[in-house]
């Protein structure tokens, strides 16, 4: 059975821990009108799913070949050994370097909103 892009785009996006606000947010739409690209009631255009792979940092290419069961299959393959350490699969160290980098980029710009939120914290109400 195949997935449809909808449901593809949203795999994607739960996989990088980006929420509907943050991707609506990107797009210059509702988190609403994000929502209603995924449920499937707003017909995806082309140049919106290519804005949609940018956010998501991956190619329009990706996202139509993308499968959630080899993803999670690929995962599998990891085997742990008796000193505790864990032994990835070569096909697989690439994906998952580039999932700690991504991970890495969301919390660097976390910690950068927070950094911001704090300092506009501190002129309106002084240090602390």
């Amino acid at each position: 059975m195949t997935t449809s892009i909808k449901n593809k785009i949203k795999s994607i996006r739960e996989l990088k821990n980006y929420t509907q606000e943050y991707m609506a947010k990107q797009l210059g739409v509702t988190q609403a009108g994000y929502s209603k690209i995924e449920k499937g009631i707003t017909i995806l255009s082309y140049e919106k799913l290519v804005a949609i792979a940018h956010i998501l940092e991956v190619s329009v290419e990706d996202i139509i070949s993308f499968d959630r069961q080899k993803y999670f299959n690929s995962f599998n393959n990891v085997k742990g050994n008796n000193n505790g350490s864990v032994l990835i699969n070569s096909d697989n160290s690439v994906a998952l370097k580039k999932l700690y980098e991504d991970k890495i980029k969301l919390l660097e710009k976390l910690l950068d909103r927070t950094e911001g939120e704090l300092d506009r914290y501190k002129e309106k109400y002084g240090k602390i």
